[in-house]
């Protein structure tokens, strides 16, 4: 407990400059995860499991592994491994046949998926249209199983989803929905068994690699191989799966040290973007350790309650952004494994307005504290003319960012209370408005214009979407609508929506509901148990089917 007390003992202390504090901090964590290793050599020569076995960490346990209902990164990265998507992302997000194995529109408001043949779920029934009918369904109909998701707002264009035949589904659209086909890709979509309810996550049945076994909250949650999986089949679409793997203990280690310690001792094999950026820097030559390292898409910005009386001013927005120091923070806390992030999308896709057709808010608190003055917030004696409280989670990263950023807001006049609280807390506050701001990322919802609408539309307020900050712009509704309506000629069309999401960035910029911060690098940390460990853009768990 010793670094924690000295990492409590370095934010209280550092009044200097910011880079003070950041080698400080730097010092302190590195200090421990020597710690680490100091016990490791004496008393761990790693731990002994059955064969097969693969024991991963994860930060928090899942928030529901229902596919339909689990919207936290936990959920998204191991759901893929029990469900299957109806289409899967590549590494470039292009979108390919996964459970279907063709698609076609044969107008605007028709879509018509043909599922791939031989598919049976993990209790043995074959996969087939009455199942992919049910999960959409119970979707955009919450009385057939009393199920109420964010999700759903992904399907509020649905009229209605029907049997052709055994392997053929119909969609009927009330309205184009350009999104509609990302939105059943992997993470984001799974297939579930016809008749599955609103308490299907306790005991989830799919289709996908691994069949569920146990979850204990707070602990973990235990897979086993599937052998009857379609996908293990090669070619026709199928993958190579790791067939020595079998059996997948994930076990929830909110405290990065813990992390650290389980891998270097080896009762852990992985951690993906576990571990603080200073600690994989300190196991680098670490025997036995390795890292998969690559360009992440996945998204760090902070939310802000619109409804918050301190916060509805765009301009105290705009001096929360511009009192930040982002390359500063990436350079010191990340190591410069992050890219400056100033839309929600991810660099090169596109529908990402460009930085020149962006408003910018580089570093600069002399102007924050201008606009907070103009905003009518005067200084008092010590300086402070505003006091703001960040929620956060318990998450090692996060807390240091939370540290830094207090320093660096009260040189704006904005004084930061910082209120953390394990995952589950914290995301129940975020999803029930319970904020003035909070840090979050997103986890491969951000890789299609959809997280425009899911984000920011006033019809997304939670429980129907993300819109947790309860943000409100006709202008931007109006044209996140008109971007999901367009049809024509594939090129035409995307020329289109790109020209209407650009003014919808440029509105976000503009009127700051959120910051969007940076893009980490992926970063997996493992042991040679696990082969042909690859990071892929959205952090997913790929590397272990």
């Amino acid at each position: 407990m010793r670094w924690i007390a000295e990492w409590g003992k370095t934010v209280r202390i550092s009044n200097g400059k910011m880079r003070g504090i950041f080698a400080v901090i730097r010092m302190t964590m590195v200090w421990g995860v020597a710690s680490v290793q100091l016990i490791w050599i004496a008393g761990c020569h790693g731990a002994v499991r059955e064969p097969g076995t693969v024991v991963v960490i994860l930060e928090s346990s899942p928030n529901n592994l229902d596919p339909r209902q689990g919207t936290d990164a936990q959920s998204e990265r191991v759901g893929p491994l029990i469900f299957d998507a109806l289409v899967k992302k590549d590494e470039h997000y292009n979108l390919a046949p996964w459970l279907a194995t063709s698609w076609a529109q044969p107008d605007a408001l028709t879509w018509v998926f043909h599922l791939r043949e031989g598919v049976r779920f993990q209790d043995g029934r074959p996969l087939e249209a009455g199942d992919v009918v049910w999960t959409i369904q119970s979707l955009i109909d919450p009385k057939l199983v009393g199920l109420i998701s964010a999700k759903s707002g992904n399907f509020a264009a649905v009229g209605w989803a029907e049997i052709r035949d055994r392997l053929t589904v119909v969609i009927h659209m009330k309205r184009p929905d350009a999104g509609l086909l990302f939105n059943m890709s992997d993470g984001l979509f799974g297939v579930v068994p016809r008749g599955s309810g609103s308490d299907f996550g306790l005991h989830p049945v799919g289709s996908g690699p691994y069949r569920f076994v146990s979850q204990v909250q707070d602990k973990e949650v235990v897979l086993e191989r599937f052998p009857g999986c379609w996908s293990r089949r090669l070619g026709d679409g199928g993958e190579r799966l790791h067939s020595e793997i079998r059996r997948i203990q994930f076990n929830v280690v909110p405290d990065a040290i813990t992390s650290a310690l389980e891998l270097q001792k080896g009762s852990a094999d992985a951690a993906s973007n576990v571990l603080t950026p200073d600690m994989e820097y300190a196991l680098t030559d670490a025997p036995r350790l390795d890292t998969a390292s690559g360009i992440g898409s996945n998204i760090w910005y902070l939310n802000f309650n619109m409804n918050d009386v301190a916060l509805r001013d765009k301009r105290v927005r705009q001096a929360v952004a511009l009192a930040m120091n982002r390359p500063l923070i990436m350079a010191s806390l990340w190591r410069g494994h992050a890219r400056l992030a100033n839309s929600l999308l991810p660099p090169g896709h596109w529908a990402r307005a460009n930085d020149a057709e962006l408003a910018q808010y580089s570093y600069d608190p002399a102007r924050a504290a201008a606009l907070l003055e103009a905003a009518g917030l005067r200084a008092d004696k010590n300086g402070v003319r505003l006091a703001l409280t960040l929620k956060i989670s318990t998450d090692e990263t996060t807390r240091l960012l939370a540290a830094v950023l207090q320093q660096q807001l009260r040189t704006a006049g904005i004084a930061l209370n910082i209120r953390s609280a394990e995952f589950g807390t914290f995301y129940a506050d975020v999803t029930k408005g319970a904020f003035q701001m909070y840090v979050l990322k997103w986890v491969g919802s951000n890789e299609d214009p959809d997280i425009f609408r899911y984000m920011y539309s006033s019809s997304s307020f939670p429980p129907k979407g993300a819109n947790r900050g309860h943000y409100v712009n006709a202008r931007v509704d109006a044209l996140l609508a008109r971007a999901a309506a367009e049809s024509g000629p594939e090129l035409e069309v995307q020329a289109r929506r790109r020209a209407e999401y650009v003014e919808v960035q440029q509105i976000l910029a503009e009127e700051m509901p959120s910051v969007p911060l940076w893009y980490p690098d992926n970063e997996v940390v493992y042991t040679p148990r696990l082969q042909r460990v690859a990071s892929q853009g959205d952090g997913n768990f790929d590397f272990l089917r």
